[in-house]
C-alpha cells in the first residue's frame, strides 16, 4: 500500500482532469446552482408583487422536468405507442423522437433575460423606429380580466415588430410566451427567443405525434396559468388585409380546456397598425410570386436594428411614424361554454380584431390618394377627413384638429420613400408603386368595402 507507483505525465494530468469534473459535477456545481436559483426564486417574488399577472411556477419549472413531464404524459405516450406501430419502428425509437420533438418545443424561460434584457431590447427598438399609440381602453380590458384567468392575446400579424410592441407594452403586467415559426431556430437567436419564453413551431409538420407533443405543452402551459400570444392568420399578411385564421393553436386549447377547472381562458383580440411596415416591399414581392419565401437576410435585419440603435443615442430622428395597438373585448372560453367549435371562436375574434383596427394617417392618405390620381391638397386633406368619419370614433388614432399636421407627416414620409411626388401642386403615385400605396390601404379596407374580417 506504501510503494511507490509511477505514472505517464499524461495520464497524472488525466486523472487529475476527471477528478476534477466529478468534483464539480458532484458536490461545487449544484452547490452554485442551489445558490443562484434560491437568489432567483427571491428575485421573481419581488418582481411579481409589481405585476399585475404574476409568473406562475409552471413557466419557472426547470427545462428537463417540463420535458419530462410531457413526454411521459398518459396523451404523448398513447401517441407513442400509435406511432411504433404505424411506422412498424420500436416502442424506445418512437420515445426518443416524442423526445426530440419536447426539446425542439419546451422553452427555457429566464425571467433575468425577460425582464431585464428582452423588455429593455423591444422598448428601446420599438421606440426608436415608431411614435407608439396604445387605444384609451387597453388598460381598463386588460384590468377587468379575472385574475385567476389565463390570458392568451389573439393578433393580427403585420410585421415582425408586433413581437417588439406587444412585448414592450405587456411588460409591467405580465410575461408572455410566443409560439414563433422556423426563422427563429437559428443560433444565437433560438437561444435568446427560448429564454424569453417562446416556443417553436414547426409550421410544416403533419406528423400526428409531434402535433399530439405540441397540443399537450400548449394545454399543459394553459392550464398552468402561462400568459400567451398567438397569431391565428398563421403568418404575416402578404397585401395588408386580415387573412383567414388557420385553427392550429385554437384547436388545442379548446380541446384541453376544462370548464370545471380552476382557471378560465381569456382571449383578448389585439389589434396592431402601421404608418409603415418595414418589410413592405418584402412582403408584396412574395404576394406577387405566389409564395411565401422572404428574401430578407439576417445581415440586414442586424445592420438596421444597429443603424437604428446609433440614431437613437445620437439623438437623431428614427422613427417612420406611428405604430398603434388596440384592444379588442375579450372572449370567455368559460362562457362560451364547452361545446364551441374552433372555427367560429377564430371567426368572432378576428371580426373583434377587424372592428378594432387602428386607423393611421398613412393608410388613410393611401386610401385618399388611391381613389383619384392626382390630388391637391385641399382635396386630399378632405378626403381624410371623410374617410376619418366613416370609420368608428374609438379606431381613429388621428384627431380631426391634428390632421393637417399628420397628413403632412404622412405625405413627407411616403414622399421620402419615393412612393409619391408632387407636381404643380398636385400628387401623384409615381409608377409601379401603386401596390405600395394599396398594401396600406388594405389595412382599412374592410371599414368601406363590406369584406368579411377575413377575405382576402
Amino acid at each position: 500500500m506504501t510503494q511507490t507507483v509511477q505514472l505517464p505525465l499524461w495520464l497524472f494530468i488525466l486523472i487529475l482532469l476527471f477528478a476534477a469534473v466529478t468534483a464539480l459535477s458532484h458536490f461545487l456545481l449544484p452547490s452554485v446552482r442551489w445558490f443562484f436559483r434560491r437568489r432567483l426564486e427571491k428575485a421573481v417574488k419581488r418582481l411579481n408583487t409589481r405585476l399585475k399577472r404574476p409568473i406562475e411556477p409552471f413557466k419557472l419549472a426547470r427545462r428537463y422536468d417540463m420535458i419530462q413531464r410531457l413526454i411521459y404524459d398518459p396523451e404523448v405516450s398513447t401517441e407513442i405507442v400509435n406511432y411504433a406501430r404505424k411506422n412498424k419502428v420500436p416502442e424506445n425509437v418512437a420515445f426518443e423522437k416524442a423526445r426530440i420533438y419536447a426539446r425542439e418545443i419546451v422553452p427555457s424561460f429566464s425571467a433575468f433575460t425577460y425582464f431585464s434584457f428582452g423588455i429593455r431590447l423591444a422598448r428601446t427598438l420599438a421606440k426608436s423606429v415608431y411614435r407608439i399609440e396604445t387605444a384609451e381602453t387597453n388598460e381598463r380590458i386588460f384590468n377587468d380580466i379575472p385574475e385567476p384567468a389565463t390570458v392568451v392575446f389573439v393578433m393580427n400579424h403585420r410585421s415582425n415588430m408586433d413581437y417588439m410592441l406587444v412585448t414592450y407594452l405587456a411588460a409591467r403586467d405580465s410575461a408572455l410566451s410566443y409560439a414563433v415559426g422556423e426563422w427563429a431556430r437559428v443560433w444565437p437567436l433560438s437561444w435568446l427567443i427560448k429564454s424569453l419564453g417562446a416556443y417553436f413551431i414547426r409550421r410544416q409538420s403533419r406528423g400526428a405525434l409531434y402535433r399530439k407533443v405540441l397540443a399537450r405543452y400548449v394545454q399543459m402551459a394553459t392550464a398552468g396559468g402561462v400568459n400567451q400570444a398567438f397569431y391565428p392568420e398563421g403568418g404575416l399578411s402578404l397585401d395588408g388585409r386580415l387573412r383567414p385564421p388557420k385553427l392550429g393553436l385554437m384547436s388545442y386549447l379548446v380541446e384541453g380546456f376544462d370548464p370545471q377547472g380552476e382557471r378560465d381562458v381569456v382571449f383578448v383580440p389585439v389589434a396592431i397598425n402601421y404608418d409603415r411596415v418595414l418589410e413592405d416591399k418584402v412582403l408584396i414581392a412574395a404576394d406577387q410570386r405566389g409564395d411565401r419565401r422572404f428574401g430578407a437576410r439576417i445581415t440586414v435585419v442586424v445592420g438596421f436594428v444597429l443603424r437604428k440603435l446609433w440614431q437613437r443615442l445620437t439623438r437623431q430622428e428614427t422613427r417612420f411614424g406611428v405604430a398603434a395597438v388596440a384592444f379588442g373585448e375579450p372572449l370567455s372560453l368559460r362562457e362560451v361554454g364547452q361545446g364551441a367549435q374552433t372555427d367560429a371562436l377564430l371567426e368572432e375574434l378576428m371580426s373583434r380584431i377587424a372592428n378594432t383596427m387602428p386607423v393611421l394617417a398613412v393608410p388613410t392618405v393611401a386610401r385618399a390618394l388611391l381613389s383619384e390620381d392626382g390630388v391637391d391638397d385641399e382635396t386630399l386633406q378632405k378626403r381624410s377627413i371623410e374617410i376619418l368619419n366613416a370609420v368608428p370614433q374609438a379606431c381613429r388614432v388621428v384627431a380631426e384638429d391634428q390632421m393637417s399636421q399628420e397628413i403632412g407627416r404622412a405625405l413627407k414620409g411616403l414622399a421620402g420613400r419615393e412612393l409619391i411626388e408632387k407636381r404643380d401642386g398636385v400628387w401623384h403615385i409615381l409608377p409601379e408603386q401603386q401596390l405600395v400605396l394599396q398594401f396600406y390601404a388594405n389595412s382599412i379596407a374592410h371599414y368601406f368595402d363590406g369584406d368579411a374580417a377575413t377575405a382576402k
